[in-house]
């Protein structure tokens, strides 16, 4: 048995490479940013050569400068940003477009069409998620459309289709494997969640192949292995960026909940066995497949988190560095009235509106950068209560206490607000990047380098909590004009 855990994190903005140890220390990482094309307003691509180039990389560094040998790696974990659709070449590898983001909009009249051709229920039923351009299948149609019109290509199975694990996976194990995780599958809208399987009824309606979708396999076992420096190591861990956050998180029982704030916001619980079906805009998603059982989420998502830091850094030009946003917002009390709403490629729960658009309402004369950086700060945090909300509705259980990760976790102001706004307790775990940490133990239990949940669970440790500090009332003063704010951002866009 090897005494290290390598996980592939490739996210949205960035392709990491992380290596764990058995009591889950962070023995070294790699990271590489990821390229953001962006063809038209509102559409959001990658190049699938330079996910699986930069994620290769990484590796390959993680083990140079820890100085680990390959023959020392138990296992592999891949976690991914979900949705993102890449479809390639069987015989050649090379992919026939670039990557449709899960970000990008440019689908969103085709999930109009799904709407009035009464579909929405059935995408609800059965995949449990709402008809929208977030979600894997409306972008695979659109790539269809353009390089395969006739489907004959992808019918004879000579174009396959994958979200990033699969399509990373097919590459780790040159081509040998073909397949999906179940909570990747969930995220397509094209997966019966309950049944476990793909949907003949949205197949037909999107004129979408079977024969190019990969085989989909439980989140802990061994789905492959890969050649590094002439040692095979198993691929024996895959999960979705915010289910693999879930586990690492430790949430394995039914009702305890955590928040990632990465690219987007991402607040899920664990419901269990059973599927909770959402009146509040919620998706319902599975958390983990593993040891022949399924166990389900509920799922708030806001699509734009941290990447509004990024935004005001790379666009506006208001900082240097991401990291530089916590002091500058710290440095005025208040917001001087401003408020950002960052819809920039529309609002996802509890709103689901594809044509909002982000807005910035507020200004005066008095307004300064900083109040621009607060504000920007604070509609983060707005979002997840607002999710919070949402999901205490569908539930009926009042979240005691929220468990928060990802990189703007690092974020002091950040999550004092969040408890501010929340009333809630929010808690930071010693390990902030739970989606490696869950890959990790996803691949760690497949091969017996961890025992059970129970042994992750004493793993689990806290590194800091923040707790409400301000009255009620300058709370619902301060929601309602979010709020406001809110709806001056909703169907902006021409449709």
């Amino acid at each position: 048995m090897g005494k290290y855990i390598l996980t592939l994190d490739q996210g949205t903005t960035s392709s990491r490479a992380i290596l764990f140890d058995r009591e889950q220390r962070l023995v070294s990482t790699a990271q590489k940013e990821l390229r953001q094309i962006y063809p038209q307003e509102g559409w959001v691509e990658h190049d699938p050569m330079e996910i699986w180039a930069s994620q290769y990389a990484v590796m390959m560094e993680v083990l140079a400068q820890s100085g680990v040998k390959p023959r020392e790696i138990a296992a592999i974990g891949v976690a991914n940003q979900r949705e993102t659709t890449v479809v390639w070449d069987r015989s050649t590898g090379t992919p026939v477009h670039n990557a449709i983001c899960w970000q990008c909009r440019r689908t969103a009249e085709t999930v109009d069409r799904l709407k009035a051709d009464g579909l929405t229920e059935h995408i609800k039923k059965t995949t449990g998620l709402i008809p929208d351009a977030y979600f894997s299948a409306t972008k695979l149609k659109w790539i269809l459309d353009r390089v395969d019109p006739s489907r004959e290509h992808a019918r004879r199975g000579e174009l396959l289709f994958g979200t990033v694990d699969c399509w990373l996976v097919w590459k780790l194990t040159n081509g040998a494997s073909h397949v999906t995780d179940a909570t990747n599958a969930s995220r397509t809208m094209l997966y019966d969640i309950r049944k476990g399987c793909w949907d003949e009824t949205l197949l037909n309606a999107l004129d979408i192949p079977r024969e190019m979708l990969p085989q989909v396999v439980e989140c802990s076992g061994i789905a492959g292995y890969t050649d590094v420096s002439g040692t095979a190591i198993p691929i024996a861990g895959m999960a979705g960026d915010q289910q693999a956050a879930l586990f690492g998180q430790a949430c394995f029982a039914p009702g305890e909940a955590k928040n990632t704030y990465g690219t987007g916001c991402f607040l899920l619980m664990n419901t269990g066995a059973t599927p909770c079906e959402s009146q509040n805009g919620l998706l319902t998603t599975i958390a983990m497949a593993r040891n022949g059982e399924v166990q389900y989420a509920l799922e708030g998502s806001a699509f734009t988190g941290g990447a509004v830091i990024q935004w005001l850094r790379d666009e506006l030009g208001l900082l240097s560095e991401a990291p530089e946003a916590e002091t500058v917002a710290a440095s005025v009390p208040n917001t001087g009235g401003v408020y950002l709403v960052p819809a920039f490629t529309g609002l996802g729960a509890p709103h689901w509106d594809m044509y909002a658009r982000g807005c910035l309402v507020g200004l005066t004369r008095g307004t300064e950068r900083a109040h621009i950086v607060r504000a920007a700060q604070e509609s983060i945090a707005y979002q997840v209560r607002d999710l919070v909300a949402a999901m205490e509705k569908d539930t009926g259980l009042p979240l005691t206490a929220l468990s928060a990760d990802g990189g703007a976790s690092r974020d002091g102001f950040l999550l004092q607000f969040q408890a501010d706004i929340l009333d809630r307790e929010v808690r930071r775990p010693v390990v902030r990047e739970t989606t490696a940490l869950g890959a990790a133990c996803l691949a760690g239990l497949a091969v017996g380098f961890w025992r059970d949940t129970e042994e992750l669970r004493t793993l689990w440790r806290q590194d800091a909590a923040f707790l409400p500090r301000i009255d009620p009332a300058h709370r619902r003063e301060l929601l309602a004009g979010w709020h406001k704010a809110v709806g001056r951002s909703l169907d902006w866009a021409e449709r």
